[in-house]
């Protein structure tokens, strides 16, 4: 299978089996496009036909044909199944927040039940959960998260230290991280924070106008000001360690790319931004007509990210522009998707264990207890079967090794099943990931 794109002004090529990402000039996409057959194989009598029109360009693409290198076939791969080994948490530390975030679909940290925090014994225990549930994997990410974690610092404290004496006892390392909003992130706790955590996540939604109309506190006041001091101070402590300042846009933002350059503006380097996820009909909700102008968002975005990292002064990192075809996964790796499920579970204050953090609260999805320490078998064999080799409308994309057939809540809360991908979000991983793959063989040319 072979996919041309037209991103920033310039034509390119991915050879989807292969890899294969080469900028190409206008006969060459004229080529290629026309022996392009709907199944992925070579329409050879074009070929014959157009070689004699393009000989030149007839000569280079045979040679890619007969390197392997284009319209390469794919294998029959099926990815092994999970050996039931769990290597990651997401750790619901507190179900509380003290923001009030109009497209929260935690529904304001409470997941639609009560507001709890996590107790220090609850949260040591479930450390004691995935190191038992790991087996011989010695590398262990646990991320605290909410609601807002820094609400309930002593059970993080607690998990913390917990932690580092398994890694002593068992031969375990335990990266930690964390997601928080900032607002009560003092020099104490960002001081911790830098000790401790391999990667720290901070949520500003870009614009000032922006984030305050929709990241109010619970009492109904703007945040925007206290988040960006207290992120600001903690990535000048951070200096070279690993963080991101990760937004939200919505219907409110569909000229998300200024938000964007402007939490680059603001002295982050080191960004994403998601699109949010809510039901139809809601008032922050993207509609259908929405996504060709979102999608032109991304390559107005993309330009900018070109042109700024010729700088080292104006540099930056944006998530989903990020890819490395030189060193990319292997193909168990590329047909599987986050691991939701199978090598990754969330666990809720009381100790209840769900596929990941967005699964929290549907009862249908509740895998269990890390105080009984038993999976339930059914759940973890549906998420066993959470990889391309399942979902037959992944077969014919072109980006399916990128995304993997995409995040299983989005594709349950709209379409019943994790065999079937939550379409807006496929629309904008395929344009953002052309972005992507435009940035990288432009920056990597020559």
């Amino acid at each position: 299978m072979v996919h041309t794109f037209t991103c920033l002004g310039r034509n390119f090529l991915l050879d989807v089996e292969s890899g294969t990402l080469c900028g190409i000039d206008e006969n060459t996409r004229k080529f290629i496009d026309a022996i392009n057959s709907p199944n992925g194989e070579m329409n050879l009598g074009e070929f014959s036909r157009l070689s004699k029109i393009y000989p030149e360009e007839a000569q280079e693409i045979n040679e890619l044909i007969k390197a392997g290198s284009l319209f390469s076939r794919g294998t029959d791969f099926v990815p092994p199944k999970p050996d039931g080994t769990i290597k990651s948490m997401c750790l619901n530390i507190c179900h509380n927040c003290n923001l009030a975030c109009a497209y929260c679909f935690a529904d304001e940290g409470k997941y639609c039940g009560e507001k709890a925090s996590m107790s220090a014994e609850t949260a040591c225990k479930a450390l004691d959960f995935l190191a038992e549930k790991s087996g011989t994997r010695r590398n262990l990410e646990v991320d605290f998260f909410g609601g807002e974690p820094l609400m309930n610092m002593p059970a993080v404290y607690a998990a913390v230290k917990h932690g580092r004496e398994i890694e002593k006892k068992l031969n375990k390392k335990f990266r930690f991280t964390m997601t928080t909003n900032a607002v009560g992130l003092t020099d104490e706790i960002a001081d911790f924070l830098n000790r401790e955590m391999y990667n720290v996540v901070l949520s500003i939604d870009g614009r000032k106008s922006v984030h305050n109309q929709v990241r109010k506190t619970q009492n109904g006041k703007d945040s925007f000001d206290v988040v960006l001091k207290n992120a600001l101070a903690f990535r000048r402590k951070r200096g070279e360690g690993q963080y991101y300042v990760r937004g939200t846009f919505t219907a409110l933002n569909k000229d998300f790319a200024a938000d964007a350059l402007a939490l680059a503006d603001y002295g982050f380097d080191r960004l994403s931004l998601e699109p949010v996820v809510l039901p139809d009909g809601h008032p922050l909700a993207f509609a259908k007509e929405d996504i060709s102008g979102l999608c032109e968002q991304y390559e107005i975005l993309a330009a900018e990210y070109v042109k700024r990292r010729q700088n080292p002064d104006t540099w930056f990192s944006f998530f989903h522009f990020m890819v490395d075809l030189k060193n990319s996964p292997c193909l168990s790796k590329r047909y599987s998707s986050c691991g939701a499920g199978t090598e990754y579970v969330a666990v809720t204050p009381a100790g209840a264990i769900y596929p990941c953090h967005q699964f929290v609260g549907n009862e249908k999805y509740l895998m269990g207890s890390i105080f009984g320490g038993e999976i339930n078998a059914e759940i973890y064999e549906k998420f066993c079967g959470n990889n391309l080799a399942h979902k037959p409308v992944c077969k014919d994309c072109w980006a399916k090794y990128h995304c993997s057939g995409g995040c299983a809540a989005n594709a349950v809360n709209f379409n019943g099943s994790i065999q079937k991908p939550y379409e807006t979000a496929c629309e904008l991983m395929r344009k953002r990931l052309e972005c992507a793959l435009a940035a990288y063989c432009l920056e990597n040319e020559g």
